[in-house]
C-alpha cells in the first residue's frame, strides 16, 4: 500500500470520495471489494484488505461490488485526463457536451464527475487555462493585442473580460507590475504578531504576517498604494484572521497559475476544525501524484487564513511547512480547537 493504511481505513470509515480511485478494499467475508466511498454498511476492520489497484484485489480473488462498481473509477480518471488535454488544446472554448460526448459520458454527470476530481468545473477549468496562459503572454508579448492572440483568444473583448475576472486588474496593469490599480492597506499588531492586509476594490489581494509597505511595493511597483486602515474590508479581513474558525465571505483578488487557483479553491473548502494532508490535497484536484506542487501552491497563498493553507499537514501527522513559521500555524490550528498531537486524518 502507497498509502498508511489507518489513513486508507479512515476514508474508508468516513466514505470519503476524494480517495476513490488511490486504493480499493477488499471484504474477507464476502469476497468483494468496493470503493472507498461505497455506501454498503462496513465490515469489521480485521475483515478488510487494502489493494492499490483493482486488478490487485481481482488477482487475489475478489469480485467488484455491484453496488459501487470500483473498477469504474479507472474509467473516471482517464475521462477526466483525456478531457483536460482536450480542453488546454482546443483553440476555441468548448461546451460542455462537447467534452462530455468526447469522453463518452452524459453532460450532467460528466460536470460533477470532473469538478469532484479537479476542483473546478470544466469551464472554469477552462478559464484558469486561458488566464494562465494569458498572465505569460502579457509578461512576454511586446504588446496587449499580441498577447490576446497568444493566449488563445479570438478576440479583445473575451481576453479582457476574463482577464479582469481572474487577474483582478486589466491586462495592462497586471503586465507593468499593477499599473494604474489602487491598492489600500494597513498593518495591524495581532496576537500572532504584525499582520498587513491590502485590497484592491474588488477584494484582498494580500494578508500575510510579518510583510510591510516595503514588501507591497515589491509586489506591485507600479500601483498606486494608500495607507488606508479605515478600509471597511481591510476591516473585515483583520476580524476573519482574528478568529480563523468563524464563516466568511470575503471576496478575494490574487492571481494564480490553474494549478494554484485549484489548490487555493480545495483549501478553502476544508472546514474550520479540520486538517487535510497535502496527499489529500492533491488527489482532490486530480493530481495524486503532485503532493510536492501542492506544497509549492500552499506556500504561495497571497492570503493568509482567508485561504487557510495552515489546515493542510503532512500525512504523518506532523505539521509541515507554512510561510508565517510554525508557531503561528500551530496556533491557527489550536485556535480551531485542532488536537496537536492527534492530527485528523481527514
Amino acid at each position: 500500500m502507497r498509502l498508511g493504511e489507518d489513513e486508507a481505513w479512515a476514508a474508508f470509515e468516513r466514505r470519503d470520495r476524494r480517495y476513490d480511485g488511490r486504493f480499493v478494499v477488499a471484504v474477507l467475508t464476502t469476497r468483494i471489494y468496493c470503493r472507498p466511498s461505497c455506501a454498503a454498511r462496513r465490515p469489521l476492520r480485521q475483515n478488510v484488505r487494502f489493494y492499490d489497484e483493482a486488478t490487485g484485489a481481482a488477482a487475489a480473488g475478489f469480485r467488484a461490488c455491484l453496488r459501487c462498481r470500483p473498477d469504474a473509477v479507472a474509467r473516471d480518471e482517464v475521462a477526466v485526463a483525456e478531457a483536460r488535454d482536450l480542453i488546454a488544446a482546443a483553440e476555441q472554448p468548448l461546451r460542455l457536451e462537447q467534452v462530455a460526448a468526447a469522453v463518452g459520458y452524459a453532460p450532467h454527470h460528466f460536470q460533477r464527475l470532473f469538478t469532484r476530481r479537479v476542483g473546478l468545473s470544466p469551464a472554469a477549468f477552462a478559464r484558469a487555462l486561458r488566464a494562465e496562459r494569458a498572465a505569460t503572454a502579457l509578461e512576454e508579448s511586446a504588446t496587449v493585442t499580441d498577447a490576446i492572440y497568444e493566449a488563445g483568444y479570438s478576440g479583445p473583448s473575451r481576453f479582457y473580460a476574463d482577464a479582469e475576472r481572474q487577474l483582478g486588474m486589466t491586462p495592462s496593469a497586471w503586465r507593468d507590475g499593477g499599473r494604474g490599480a489602487t491598492i489600500r492597506w494597513a498593518i495591524a499588531e495581532t496576537e500572532l504578531g504584525p499582520l498587513l492586509v491590502a485590497a484592491t476594490e474588488r477584494g484582498i489581494c494580500r494578508l500575510t504576517f510579518g510583510e510591510d509597505e516595503a514588501a507591497l511595493r515589491r509586489r506591485f511597483p507600479h500601483a498606486e498604494l494608500v495607507h488606508d486602515p479605515d478600509t471597511p474590508l481591510i476591516g473585515a479581513a483583520l476580524s476573519a484572521a482574528a478568529d480563523p474558525k468563524a464563516p466568511h465571505d470575503l471576496p478575494i483578488d490574487v492571481e494564480g497559475s490553474s494549478f494554484q487557483q485549484r489548490v487555493w479553491a480545495e483549501l478553502r473548502r476544508i472546514p474550520p476544525g479540520e486538517t487535510r494532508s497535502y496527499a489529500d490535497i492533491a488527489a482532490a484536484v486530480g493530481q495524486p501524484g503532485a503532493v510536492r506542487a501542492v506544497g509549492t501552491a500552499n506556500g504561495a497563498n497571497p492570503v493568509a487564513v482567508l485561504v487557510p493553507c495552515h489546515r493542510v499537514i503532512r500525512s504523518d501527522g506532523s505539521l509541515g511547512g507554512y510561510a508565517g513559521g510554525l508557531d503561528r500555524k500551530r496556533k491557527l490550528l489550536a485556535a480551531e480547537g485542532v488536537q496537536l498531537g492527534q492530527p485528523s486524518l481527514l
